[in-house]
């Protein structure tokens, strides 16, 4: 599996083949505006400003399979990141990550990198868990995405190699990034 062979749509409506990102580290992050972890679009446009000139690519694709936590279109996200935290990585259409309908690239992501638990010693994976488990314990099932701000970490030649779960926070991935940004292809 590459991610190369996937041909996404942005949020102004255009084709975009993601093996235009060839030779770049790319993190492809499930996002939503009306989340309690919307505010990792800051930390997310950070680690992009820090190392898009070294390589570094991120990829927003906005869900609205959680809650409804991204209802609007996606003008609208696109308005809202802007405004609210000056995004200015690519953005994509609202997409379906999760479950039977989700996009074959996302399908594929979660096939290459299962679902491995929460690190149930850290207080905010234990408060997604326990929230999980109260309002929708059939997300906790198999190896979707379990929530927003979910990350594919994804190599120079377009293969997943790390996946890291909602309550892993942008800044907390910055040495696996150097380290592939460091590797040759």
């Amino acid at each position: 599996m590459s991610i190369y062979d996937y041909t996404m749509t942005n949020v102004d409506g255009d084709s975009v083949s993601l093996d235009s990102f060839k030779g770049k580290v790319v993190l492809i992050v499930n996002t939503a505006s009306k989340c309690g972890l919307t505010p990792q679009y800051e930390g997310l446009e950070a680690l992009y400003n820090k190392y898009k000139d070294q390589g570094l690519v991120i990829l927003g694709f906005p869900s609205n399979q959680f809650a409804g936590q991204e209802p609007g279109s996606d003008s609208d996200v696109k308005q809202f990141c802007s405004l609210n935290f000056g995004v200015s990585f690519p953005l994509f259409s609202k997409t379906v990550v999760r479950g039977q309908d989700a996009h074959p690239l996302f399908k594929e992501l979660e096939n290459a990198l299962p679902f491995e638990g929460f690190d149930l010693t850290n207080d905010f994976a234990k408060q997604i868990h326990g929230a999980l488990e109260s309002n929708f314990p059939e997300i906790l099932e198999g190896n979707g995405i379990k929530w927003n701000f979910n990350k594919y970490l994804i190599d120079q030649k377009g293969q997943p190699v790390k996946r890291f779960e909602p309550y892993v926070v942008p800044e907390d991935l910055d040495e696996d990034i150097q380290k592939l940004l460091n590797q040759s292809n």
